[in-house]
């Protein structure tokens, strides 16, 4: 991956993280002030079609490699990326000085629409309400979708509300979900010029 040069004066926002267990062998590496770049190995084809929307739209250049278990299914490589994908993210945003913290987005895909906001808080808190139309779409099972978002809630720290307001095509539900959340993420973790070198909180820390 190459690494873009950071803003002026700013450090790079990078992070390369590796995750082994008995189920899921993952790396993930990714510079947040990216162009959208991407390079995705997970085994489950929609999956990696998700996780490109999160690096185009979020314009995040991000490596995932990742070996599971797919002879058992789909659900420790998906839950475990968003594991590793959050602290990655976690790592790369460091004290949360003079990021935005909030960010949100609305974004439609035909008949779909959905809304995310995020809040780099601190607090992990996932709500997601999304009935799907189908249990699958490809390979990939559409009740997937919580386990990666709370694993990735869980270790960036963020309290993160999703919902899928309108949509029968399961396919474009998944897809606007994705978008919206990676819109949201690069709104939230935008530096500030006017905030400088602060933490955007009256408590002083996130």
């Amino acid at each position: 991956m190459t690494t873009l040069p950071a803003a002026s004066g700013a450090a790079a926002r990078t992070a390369d993280v590796q995750r082994t267990t008995a189920e899921t062998r993952i790396r993930v590496r990714l510079d947040l002030d990216g162009s959208g770049r991407s390079r995705l190995r997970t085994g489950i084809g929609f999956f990696d079609h998700m996780l490109d929307q999160i690096a185009r739209h979020g314009l995040i250049d991000l490596e995932i490699d990742c070996d599971g278990d797919l002879h058992v299914d789909g659900h420790h490589t998906v839950e475990d990326v968003g594991i590793t994908l959050g602290q990655a993210v976690a790592r790369a945003v460091g004290d949360r000085r003079g990021i935005r913290r909030y960010g949100h987005a609305y974004v439609p895909l035909d008949e779909a629409l959905s809304r995310v906001v995020i809040d780099f808080s601190g607090r992990p808190g996932l709500h997601l309400e999304v009935r799907f139309t189908a249990a699958q779409i490809g390979q990939f099972d559409t009740q997937l979708v919580h386990e990666f978002f709370q694993g990735f809630v869980n270790h960036a720290g963020v309290t993160l509300h999703i919902d899928n307001l309108k949509g029968h095509n399961a396919h474009h539900q998944c897809e606007t979900i994705f978008k919206a959340f990676a819109r949201a993420l690069r709104a939230a973790v935008e530096r500030d010029p006017r905030l400088g070198d602060a933490v955007p909180s009256t408590k002083g820390s996130l």
